[in-house]
């Protein structure tokens, strides 16, 4: 049967295989293959049965360059294959909530209402919970890009030996561009990883998932209808080939970075809980260990793939395949535009929701500013300020989050 984590991985293996052929890496007729990364969330009934709820594959991200030139709120600004699953597992949710308001007999196999006694104040209000008989588990078929990779970044390089930090990468503490001067570990970093790319505003997978640890899986749209106390992920499985205990304890853990928020809790359902890391035997034929055993390949794929029970897709650059950066039609239904719409619909189907928790939530940015993430907001200030030193608040959003209206 294998271990939890090797059938968890399989699940997510067999929902990406079914998906149809545009949205996997290409295999040329020299032989070569393309490889990418793929990430996947599983949750684990009491029974052990093992669903899996959401996937995505990617390896690129919108360079900051282009970040306000298609400011609109259709494009996704990065596409890595862990970030999309967890959007594609916020979707899930948005919808499975917009199913249990539109329909007062359905039973979630994830969420469920909430009852009169489990709401307090005006931050507290969400109607739906999570089932507390479920543990979330999250696959990265390759180490998260930034702090938990940068062992397997000093391995494959010809000299391992760490650059010596100069006046140009001084300000380490700040946080550091992609994989540069990596003697510096334990720092926030930006995507992507290749010295030669353009630059971007996004933050890397590692830091992102250490940020989860204390938000939740949940996203800030999703935040408003669903609390946030059991949507926790409990465990990441990583390939035993691309786990490195010192790395993954360095950049989740909390006797790494994350120490000095160790033991804390906020209101509303927050606090700092670290998912234990757990390797898996099974390699994803798509990854890029299998994909270099062939001489002529290596070649990263520009395909993304999303997945869940109820919507798949296929991505380039961020958008719909076929479509352009430009064209509103290509927005994928994970994009903040896509979002917001099926946020405002949900929420115009739950009368009992107290209208003073969106009162205010007439844009993105009002959302994003709402009392209804009062608390979610004081969680990140607080770890970016104390963990993960270095975040910059810089946002290339700000177009969008403030035009925008339902």
């Amino acid at each position: 049967m294998g271990t939890l984590e090797d059938r968890a991985v399989i699940a997510i293996h067999e929902k990406f295989h079914g998906l149809p052929r545009k949205s996997k890496p290409r295999t040329f007729t020299n032989g070569s293959q393309e490889w990418v990364p793929l990430s996947g969330i599983v949750v684990i009934g009491e029974d052990g049965a093992i669903t899996c709820l959401a996937l995505g594959t990617g390896m690129k991200c919108l360079p900051g360059s282009k970040s306000l030139l298609l400011d609109s709120g259709t494009v996704l600004h990065d596409w890595h294959a862990e970030i999309l699953a967890i959007r594609a597992f916020n979707y899930f949710l948005l919808q499975e909530c917009h199913q249990l308001a539109s329909c007062a007999n359905y039973t979630s196999p994830i969420l469920r209402r909430r009852q009169a006694r489990e709401l307090s104040e005006v931050q507290n209000l969400q109607p739906f919970s999570i089932r507390e008989d479920l543990r979330i588990m999250m696959y990265c078929s390759e180490a998260p890009c930034g702090d938990a990779s940068m062992e397997l970044v000093m391995e494959a390089q010809a000299d391992p030996t760490p650059w010596p930090v100069t006046a140009s990468n001084e300000k380490a503490a700040s946080g550091f561009l992609g994989r540069g001067s990596f003697s510096q570990l334990g720092v926030v970093r930006r995507k992507p990883s290749r010295a030669d790319s353009p630059i971007t505003l996004s933050k890397s997978c590692s830091d992102k998932l250490a940020l989860k640890q204390c938000t939740s899986l949940l996203s800030s749209p999703v935040s408003l209808l669903i609390s946030p106390g059991n949507a926790y992920i409990d465990t990441l499985i990583l390939p035993y080939h691309r786990y490195r205990p010192e790395a993954c304890e360095r950049a989740f853990g909390p006797a790494g970075r994350m120490l000095p928020v160790d033991n804390s809790t906020w209101l509303a359902g927050y606090e700092f809980r670290p998912f234990r890391v757990e390797t898996a035997e099974i390699d994803f034929h798509y990854s890029r260990r299998v994909a270099g055993t062939n001489l002529n390949g290596r070649k990263g794929s520009n395909i993304s793939a999303v997945w869940t029970p109820r919507h798949q897709e296929t991505l380039i650059n961020g958008v719909l395949q076929g479509r352009k950066q430009t064209d509103p039609l290509g927005a994928s239904a994970l994009s903040r535009m896509q979002i917001w719409n099926l946020l405002v619909e949900t929420i115009g189907l739950i009368d009992a929701l107290p209208p003073r928790n969106f009162l205010k939530m007439s844009s993105y940015l009002d959302m994003k500013k709402s009392d209804g993430l009062e608390h979610r907001r004081r969680v990140k200030d607080d770890v970016k300020s104390e963990a993960l030193k270095g975040w910059s608040n810089e946002s290339s959003n700000t177009l969008f989050e403030e035009a925008v209206r339902p």
